[in-house]
């Protein structure tokens, strides 16, 4: 549903369930920490059982990526892969509604240097993220390092768009809209940090074909665009759940250097090669749920 076709007043009955949605979060944020994962846990287990459709996307996404894995290592991956997301869905909630001083015992930042070197320059900072299943608390304890502005997705609900906006301003500068290209040009020469994750699947139209785990995936071409466009380093950097389930960690590598090349389908694939290294990593955190494959080069068929 459009924007448009939603009523104006958020007390119409149509924005209930959100305001329930809303009310869960902030209650999942401020529970004790291990009952959060556990809850997040049982939510993933939840989407496993009954999102079909997700699992199969999810399922498509792993074979293609890692067929070295057995077809049992492949399954249990898509298992932890939900469970991941479910407790994400509730560090999301953390990250939105939680002071992010309150955390900072939290996370470990390895490679704070690199940042901090690239924002001396003072032309501005392209961050290249990933969509693990942590990142909107990755942005609030990041935060709590850097101060940066945000390119992201506006939600077609108005009311979780406004709660979803406000949340992230805490911790964020600007939310950009992904299509405000001037927007984020602004940012950058004006020498702020922009973080941006190239690495879903935009479409033909603004996109090139770059290897990613051995597929020819559609990869976004603004990164090297607004590079270009604004002499701003760019700096990828990755967030993941520590193994305990109750610390993160914090990686950001150098700049990249001869970047951009002028060569649109070896700029992409140097940032895919970046993509599938902090994936590889821990690749059960990363959002395969979305049909990341779903642009194929002329005349392949869908993988889905």
């Amino acid at each position: 549903m459009s924007k448009s076709r939603y009523p104006r007043s958020f007390a119409h009955p149509r924005y209930w369930p959100t305001w329930l949605a809303i009310g869960a979060m902030y209650i999942a944020a401020w529970l004790p920490w291990r009952l959060k994962m556990a809850i997040g846990k049982g939510l993933g287990l939840l989407a496993w059982r009954f999102a079909k459709r997700r699992r199969h996307i999810t399922a498509t996404n792993i074979a293609l990526c890692f067929p070295e894995k057995s077809p049992q290592q492949q399954y249990q991956l898509v298992k932890d892969t939900f469970i991941a997301n479910g407790i994400g869905l509730i560090e999301t909630a953390t990250g939105w509604c939680r002071d992010g001083e309150s955390l900072r015992h939290r996370v470990a930042y390895i490679g704070e240097e690199h940042m901090a070197r690239a924002e001396a320059r003072r032309k501005g900072v392209i961050i290249v993220g990933v969509h693990f299943s942590s990142l909107d608390l990755g942005g609030a304890l990041h935060a709590l390092f850097f101060s940066a502005d945000a390119v992201y997705r506006p939600h077609n609900n108005p009311l979780f768009e406004r709660f979803m906006t406000r949340a992230r301003g805490r911790n964020f500068g600007v939310a950009l809209d992904r299509y405000d290209l001037r927007g984020a040009v602004r940012q950058l020469k004006d020498g702020r940090m922009v973080w941006y994750s190239p690495d879903q699947d935009f479409g033909r139209d603004v996109s090139v074909f770059a290897p990613l785990f051995g597929q020819q995936a559609a990869t976004i071409r603004l990164t090297a665009k607004l590079a270009r466009m604004t002499g701003a380093s760019v700096v990828p950097m990755m967030f993941h759940r520590n193994p305990d389930n109750a610390t993160y960690t914090i990686e950001s590598l150098p700049a990249l250097e001869g970047f951009p090349s002028g060569d649109e389908v070896a700029d992409a694939t140097r940032i895919n090669q970046f993509i599938e290294l902090a994936i590889r990593k821990h690749p059960e955190q990363y959002l395969w749920l979305h049909r990341r494959f779903k642009t194929r080069p002329e005349g392949e068929p869908s993988v889905y």
